[in-house]
């Protein structure tokens, strides 16, 4: 009997702590939002929160932790997007194609939650998170184009540049994408389709 009514007693200290964490990454996500992530403060963060000030330092170090978890939270989100596309396309061009979309379509719909809770700053836009989760990302996206290089057409071909590349591309693309009116994912995706697929038509050609 003790032993259930520790388990019992165990896992509702387990759910509180989840719960708490939980209110906390949202709280965080609301004033990044709206005031930015530079001018927030952890003081703020907790305002927004039933939690006592000491409870923040039970789950957080800093802001900056926060940041990270609530990074990490969205880009697990994308990875399933990610899967999806790996699992509905068949040769390079069409990938990058919709995978480039994918992203841009993502960013702006987590654009779009911010606005709808209030805010009228983009998360991630600027800050640089390079995460496990993250890394992870750009790990498949790696192993993807690996898959469609892996023949002799393409000896010379670096797909850690061309993964760089891409990942890189889609980050300064969206963030710019977002500070335009209207927000255009077609188009954003269509750029930065053309231009990865032009280098590496370019590459892969031999020299004259």
């Amino acid at each position: 009997m003790s032993e259930l009514l520790e388990d019992t007693a165990g896992g509702r200290r387990a759910q509180a702590k989840a719960a708490n964490r939980q209110a906390i990454l949202e709280a965080a996500r609301g004033v990044f939002a709206r005031i930015g992530y530079e001018a927030t403060t952890v003081r703020d963060i907790i305002r927004e929160t039933d939690l006592a000030a000491g409870t923040f330092y039970n789950y957080f170090k800093s802001k900056e932790e926060v940041f990270e978890a609530l990074s990490d939270q969205s880009t697990r989100r994308f990875r399933d997007v990610l899967a999806e596309v790996r699992r509905t396309t068949g040769d390079f061009e069409t990938y990058i194609r919709a995978a480039f979309r994918a992203y841009f379509a993502f960013v702006r719909q987590e654009h779009e939650d911010a606005r709808a809770d209030g805010g009228h700053h983009h998360l991630l836009s600027g800050i640089r998170v390079d995460t496990p989760e993250m890394l992870a990302v750009v790990d498949e996206v790696r192993a993807d184009l690996e898959r469609y290089f892996a023949t002799d057409a393409f000896p010379d071909l670096d797909t850690e540049y061309l993964t760089a590349a891409a990942v890189g591309m889609a980050r300064e693309i969206a963030d710019f994408m977002l500070r335009r009116d209207p927000v255009d994912v077609d188009a954003a995706a269509e750029f930065a389709s053309q231009l990865l697929l032009a280098g590496v038509g370019a590459r892969a050609m031999p020299d004259s």
